[in-house]
């Protein structure tokens, strides 16, 4: 993390569907209600120890509030001239009004200030509509990772990578 990023600033997010939203960043006591959204939204959620262990390590973690409920997130980590969104997931429920784009739109902004000229992600294969989403805002598919992700039964599913240049 870049000494020179506020950790601690709130943002308020500027678009018609996300009125009185608030961005900032994750902290333990978000866990539970983190967790709670994943394991809604996910069928092989992050736990709540990946989620600890991403704020140990100081990963860029940013939650977005309605009041005191928690509509969004995005969980990224920032490398040698590099950014990588390793989680982002709105709300079922407030999907389709923006946020995941509002998420996007600071993590654009935000991989500059620790030095990343490239946003990485991976995607699982049979994730169209997200494919369809990461596509739309530049990214491009690069490679795969085989077996990357669980799939239930004992069973693994193929991701695939995708880059954006900055």
């Amino acid at each position: 993390m870049s000494d020179n990023l506020n950790m601690s600033a709130s943002y308020q997010i500027c678009s018609p569907a996300a009125a009185a939203l608030a961005l900032r960043p994750m902290v333990m006591t978000d866990v539970d209600a983190v967790v709670m959204l994943e394991q809604q939204v996910y069928p092989h959620p992050w736990t709540r120890g990946n989620f600890a262990d991403a704020l140990a390590a100081r990963y860029h973690a940013q939650c977005l509030f309605q009041g005191e409920e928690l509509c969004a997130y995005l969980v990224a980590m920032a490398g040698v001239q590099e950014a990588h969104l390793l989680n982002i997931t709105v709300d079922r429920q407030r999907q389709g009004q923006g946020l995941g784009k509002a998420l996007w739109q600071h993590l654009c902004e935000w991989a500059p200030t620790v030095g990343a000229v490239r946003i990485w992600l991976e995607v699982r294969r049979s994730n169209l509509l997200a494919r369809d989403i990461y596509t739309h805002w530049g990214f491009e598919t690069v490679g795969e990772r085989k077996n990357y992700y669980p799939a239930g039964r004992g069973q693994r599913e193929d991701a695939l990578v995708m880059g954006l240049t900055l």
